[in-house]
Order: structure tokens, then sequence, then C-alpha cells
């Protein structure tokens, strides 16, 4: 099995990778998090992570062509400005430590995100480029661990921005911060055939993933479901601390 996978992990992460396209499907946000935190359970979570970032960049290239007119591109260029410098240093960073070590460190970013999410704090305006390049900085440091996404989600979440140019925006951002990503983690060594072997097995179920998610199959609404998501992020994390200790 690639990654040295039992029968059963491998079944396991499938059907985790199902869950959580799933999710991206139907509420926009979670995919990352939700693979790397359910990978952390059963191996070491840093070799699903290229795998993460190969797969939503496939399943991000093709809305592209529809967001193109909603950008903000200075939004995009001040968070890109901050993720080039935080990129290679999260890479390294997690890269140089143990299995349990990075559990740990994915799972309590997780769960303070989480934290943040579920506290839905509020600016009374946008916020000026500075700050952009600073959580672009703090995303590039977290997408070391595939779960960059994150923290800007938070931050376009307590701006007045409207939905789709929210959208778009973090769509054109993840596409250009995975870009950057992704031959770094090929220069780390992270990137290996197995890489590879499970992203090509892993399309078709995101792919269903995700049209399953769009048809909105749940009768709940995004809200409430977004609560629903954070939530079970919040149990991976923490079942992901327990591991890390044990």
């Amino acid at each position: 099995m690639p990654f040295d996978l039992t029968l059963g992990a491998a079944v396991f992460m499938a059907v985790a990778l199902l869950g959580a396209a799933f999710v991206r499907g139907y509420s926009g946000f979670g995919f990352a998090a939700l693979v790397v935190s359910a990978s952390s359970l059963v191996t070491n979570p840093m070799v699903f992570v290229p795998v993460v970032i190969l797969a939503d960049m496939l399943m991000t290239v093709q809305q592209i062509p529809s967001i193109r007119g909603h950008i903000d591109w200075r939004r995009v260029i001040t968070l890109m400005a901050g993720a080039l410098v935080g990129v290679p240093f999260g890479i390294y960073a997690l890269s140089e430590v143990g299995i349990d070590s990075a559990r740990m460190v994915i799972s309590l970013y997780v769960l303070a995100m989480c934290g943040v999410l579920l506290l839905g704090i509020k600016f009374a305006r946008a916020v000026g480029d500075l700050g952009h390049g600073s959580v672009g900085l703090i995303s590039g440091l977290a997408n070391g661990a595939g779960v960059g996404g994150l923290p800007v989600a938070v931050f376009f979440a307590a701006q007045p921005i409207d939905t789709k140019r929210f959208r778009a925006t973090l769509i054109a951002y993840f596409t250009l911060l995975d870009l950057w990503s992704l031959p770094l983690m090929a220069r780390a060594g992270l990137v290996t055939r197995d890489t590879l072997i499970v992203t090509g097995v892993a399309l078709p179920v995101t792919a269903l993933g995700i049209w399953a998610g769009g048809r909105h199959f749940l009768r709940a609404e995004p809200q409430g479901f977004r609560r629903f998501t954070i939530a079970l992020l919040a149990v991976l994390a923490i079942l992901g601390l327990l591991k890390s200790w044990g």
C-alpha cells in the first residue's frame, strides 16, 4: 500500500476524502483541513499534504473561468507577498519534526482556527494591505501542513466582502498558494511516487464528493452545515492530539 497504509487505513482515508470533498462542494471550505486531520489518525499527516494540494489544484482550476471577473487581485497579491515568505519556513519546520510533533502542531492549529470561526469575529471595515500581507504570512506558514486556507477564510469572513468576490478571491489565492507550495515540497522530498499514486486514486473519489455536495443532498442550511464541519474538525483535531500524546 502507498505510504505503508494498512487496508483499513486506506479505506478510512478514502471515506475521509469523499466526506471532505462533499463538505467542500456543499459549504465551500474545509477540504484540506479535514483530510490532513483525518490522516493524522492513521499515518504521518505530512505525507498527505502534497496529495491535498494536488487534489485541491485540480478541483479549483476548473472554477477559474467562472470567477475571473470577481477576483480582487490586490488582495491576492498582498496575501501572496506574505505567503512567499511563509511557505518555505512552514515546509522546512514541519518536514524536520517527528510524526507525533507534526500531529500535535496540526491539531492545535486546527483547534485554534475552529475557535476563531465559532467566535464569528467581525471588523467594521475592510483591512488594508499590511493586514493582508500578515495573514498571507500566517497562511504560508500553515500551508507547510496543507492547511493554509483556514486563516484566510477566517480573515475574509470577518470583513465586509461581497460573497462572489469573497469566493473568487479565495480560489485565486489558494491556486497561487498551491502552485508556490508544491515545488518547494517536491524539493523537500515530500512529493514521491506514492503521492502521485494516491492522488490519482483520490481524484474520482473527490470528484464524486464535489458533485454530491454541489447537488445539496443535505437538507441542512449551509450555515448550520458549516457549524457541523467546524465541530467535526475540532473532534478530529482532539483525536489527533490524543494520538500524539499516546
